[in-house]
């Protein structure tokens, strides 16, 4: 699987950025292997041997909150149905531990 990536200009890059492929001179030698983190020196070295651009990583998404949100009480409610004979105060049975430890695990509901 590969990841989606951006091709820049050597100008707009900046540190931090990672390198989605191996970054290659003229002759076919590796600059920089895939997964590289550019730094201001690399990107000083790669301006100084004429790279023009390089493919990065492309940024995640913003992640939007409220749908996070709304996607932990879906799944929230999904285990309470799933779980609903084993309310709190019930006899402790397998289910009723398996529950909790599942509570437990997700930081509760």
């Amino acid at each position: 699987m590969t990841s989606a990536c951006d091709t820049i200009d050597i100008d707009n890059a900046s540190e931090g950025m990672v390198l989605a492929e191996d970054l290659r001179d003229t002759g076919g030698g590796v600059l920089l292997p895939a997964g590289a983190t550019l730094s201001a020196s690399s990107l000083a070295s790669l301006r100084r041997r004429g790279i023009e651009q390089v493919k990065v990583v492309a940024a995640a998404p913003p992640v939007d909150e409220a749908a996070v949100r709304a996607e932990r009480e879906r799944q929230c409610a999904r285990l309470e149905h799933l779980f609903r004979r084993c309310l709190p105060g019930a006899p402790a049975s397998a289910n009723a531990v398996l529950y909790e430890r599942l509570l437990a695990y997700r930081g509760s509901c």
